[in-house]
């Protein structure tokens, strides 16, 4: 297994994402480091492991860059020659912490899309009120999202969900206003309908319409919504989270009962803290790739870079790409063969 680490655009600097790179070289996993090669060699030290390699890529995109642009301008930024890597086949997967976009953009020109996927979806886990995890996505990609570009993304998270979460038949719900049939925008409504149809949903169990309430209790594996509300939907999730914990705190520091009761109930929080922690996940995953391509959090410390190069090796090593597209043709032959030949709108990239 060989990760396309990029080296640059994680918050806390080069010399962090490469002690993230030496982590799990330690495990046993191939890395190549994309970017500037003196500061990485600098960060590497003389206890540099035998199996990261480093390849010069000096220039950076950053967030005050437009994604797309910079990266049909900029050849030698370290994202772009990263995805590259991936795309030849020097490289298994990609994982980056820089701008999502940017990413985003490397990645769809250089691994290109699924045949017959319409446009990727970010795909964020996010850890459930019982120990469990859920998927949700797309949580930014696509602002617009047709009715069967929502079916498509169904299929690709209950790939990943299975492939590398290990759900057996995915529990997947719709994200809407209300449970009932019928609740929701136009495009949410035709896509229930759609989904609704045995033949649209091979793989994995629909359970209709959810609500925000469902994406953390445990109750579905993934949750399907359009980049607008997903991504609304995640920063809330993650204030939320943020808030709990602060409240906690205040009150475990309330009264000297309360403190006792706190250092009694300590291995719990620090576990539950864990748990919400975006460095325990690893990051976002950019769905309906060719390619396995993760974006890691901006803010990762080593243990994050860590988590996301893992993430991205569990991808490669459920195949998640190949069940994908066999998925997307599946799906897209049984559109061509009905009246609702609008599911398998897409041409190949």
């Amino acid at each position: 297994m060989k990760i396309a680490l990029d080296a640059q655009g994680a918050d806390l600097g080069i010399a962090e994402v490469v002690a993230g790179a030496k982590i799990v070289a330690a495990e046993g996993i191939d890395i190549v480091l994309f970017g500037p090669q003196a500061e990485i060699e600098d960060a590497l030290g003389s206890s540099r492991p035998a199996n990261i390699a480093i390849v010069d890529a000096p220039d950076e995109i950053t967030n005050h860059d437009e994604p797309a642009t910079s990266v049909r301008a900029r050849k030698q930024s370290s994202i772009v020659v990263a995805a590259k890597a991936v795309a030849a086949g020097e490289a298994d997967a990609l994982v980056s912490a820089g701008p999502t976009g940017a990413v985003l953009a490397a990645s769809l020109f250089n691994m290109k899309r699924i045949k017959g996927v319409r446009r990727p979806a970010i795909a964020v886990i996010l850890p459930d009120g019982r120990g469990g995890r859920s998927l949700l996505l797309d949580a930014g990609a696509n602002v617009e999202v047709p009715a069967e570009l929502l079916v498509q993304f169904a299929h690709l998270g209950a790939q990943f969900s299975a492939r590398v979460l290990g759900v057996a038949n995915p529990r997947v719900g719709l994200l809407t206003i209300g449970e009932e049939d019928g609740k929701g925008t136009d495009r949410v409504v035709e896509a229930g309908r759609l989904l609704a149809d045995p033949d649209n949903t091979h793989g994995f169990n629909f359970l209709g319409n959810v609500e925000g309430r469902d994406i953390t209790n445990g109750s579905t594996d993934v949750i399907v919504t359009d980049g607008f509300t997903g991504n609304i939907a995640l920063k809330s999730i993650e204030g939320a989270a943020s808030a709990v914990m602060l409240a906690l705190v205040e009150a475990i520091k309330s009264s000297t009962v309360s403190k006792v009761g706190g250092m009694l109930a300590k291995p719990k929080l620090l576990e539950l803290r864990e748990r919400v922690d975006s460095n325990t996940t690893g990051g976002a995953l950019l769905l309906g790739l060719r390619g396995v391509s993760v974006v890691a959090h901006g803010s990762s410390t080593r243990a994050g870079i860590a988590a996301a190069v893992r993430l991205a090796r569990d991808s490669v090593a459920g195949d998640v790409t190949g069940h994908m597209a066999a998925a997307i043709a599946e799906l897209n032959e049984h559109a061509a063969s009905t009246a609702d030949v609008t599911v398998g709108l897409a041409n190949d990239a």
